[in-house]
């Protein structure tokens, strides 16, 4: 049987995960006139991109020869570096392009909003949402007495038995870490925009890479099994999070004024 506590949480951190972008899409829709053509784009370049960072690590973490490049077992240090400049690189290099691609038909904030709410929301209905309903369905069933239509799968099996030994509180973990992501990929996203969108801002975009990895660093940590606690994890993460929403939230005031200089010169 999986508690009720347990289930409870599961469509807390579901509700987040698929309700967050959406809620803040409509919330911002008029005040910065967000356009739904950025929201997409964003979509399409986060899977595009991180679907090319998965290939690179095929080739670096587990190449088919055999023998990894980089070990997480054998050179810890060593994986966090890449797996953290990796992320960065291929994300804010997809969100680099995309806005080269989307500054020829729009401008103003509401294109880095959207844009961001596409990229984090896409990625916290794939990573966390969908797999959080598909719990929630299994526990139901499990509690209400259909348990021998899931345990012929041995995967399935292995699941249930995870969710149910699992600590109801623990499930918030998921809905938690994506309000830090989505947070994140939506100040990256300005941050990037402004790289493209004001003259002299190009620097910007290197610097959405490094803020971009050292907001990695917690979460790589957890993989590479130098931190086990999960929610000192997720604590951690606020640090870099609030530092890099304040430095997005600067960068809106550029962003502001091109726009505003943009305006009066037309």
């Amino acid at each position: 049987m999986v508690s009720g506590l347990s289930i409870f949480f599961m469509f807390v951190s579901a509700a987040i995960s698929i309700g967050l972008p959406v809620v803040l899409y409509l919330a911002w829709w008029k005040k910065y006139n967000l356009k739904f053509v950025p929201l997409i784009i964003g979509a399409v370049a986060f899977l595009l991109f991180k679907g090319l960072e998965q290939v690179m690590h095929l080739f670096v973490l587990s190449p088919p020869t055999g023998g990894a490049l980089i070990s997480v077992w054998a050179n810890p240090a060593l994986y966090i570096i890449y797996a953290t400049l990796a992320a960065g690189v291929f994300e804010e290099t997809g969100r680099f392009l995309a806005f080269h691609l989307l500054k020829r038909r729009y401008n103003g904030l509401g294109t880095g909003l959207s844009y961001g709410i596409g990229h984090g929301g896409i990625e916290a209905i794939l990573l966390a949402g969908v797999a959080l309903v598909s719990s929630i369905i299994m526990s139901l069933m499990i509690n209400s007495g259909n348990f021998a239509l899931l345990v012929n799968d041995p995967s399935l099996l292995t699941q249930l038995n995870l969710i149910a030994d699992e600590r109801p509180v623990m499930f918030l973990a998921s809905g938690f870490e994506r309000v830090i992501a989505i947070s994140v990929h939506i100040s990256l996203s300005i941050i990037v925009w402004c790289s493209v969108r004001v003259k002299g801002k190009l620097w910007m975009y290197p610097a959405a890479i490094l803020l971009h990895a050292i907001a990695n660093i917690a979460p790589a940590m957890y993989q590479a099994h130098l931190i086990s606690n999960i929610w000192l994890i997720e604590f951690i993460l606020i640090i870099p999070t609030a530092l890099i929403a304040f430095a997005a939230y600067q960068v809106c005031k550029i962003i502001k004024k091109a726009d505003d200089d943009e305006a009066v010169s037309t």
